[in-house]
């Protein structure tokens, strides 16, 4: 499911509803106008066999855990610094990430 998702769309977060965090990068990406896939572990059946395929993935154990362009950027923290460096934007572009222009 997880390489699957992350390669046919540019953009995927994999979140909790109630994480603070993954709220901040849900956020930033709505900010921006980037269209990605959201799967909220939460809302899963099988959120701890998901959870343990992502971490044993990304060697990562926390959310959010954010994939552009089928690679692993990351989570909240790192997304935030690319955006603040100004590596973002091109790492979404280059992805083909759909942005919509408000």
């Amino acid at each position: 499911m997880i390489c699957s998702k992350n390669s046919e769309n540019a953009v995927v977060v994999y979140s909790k509803s109630w994480c603070p965090y993954c709220g901040r990068v849900k956020s930033l990406f709505r900010e921006l106008g980037v269209e990605f896939l959201l799967i909220e572990l939460d809302n899963l059946v099988e959120e701890q066999e998901v959870q343990e395929a992502l971490r044993r993935l990304t060697r990562q154990s926390t959310v959010p855990n954010i994939f552009i362009g089928g690679k692993h950027i990351g989570g909240c923290d790192d997304t935030m610094d690319l955006h603040r460096r100004g590596q973002l934007m091109p790492l979404l572009t280059a992805a083909g990430a759909k942005i919509s222009k408000s």
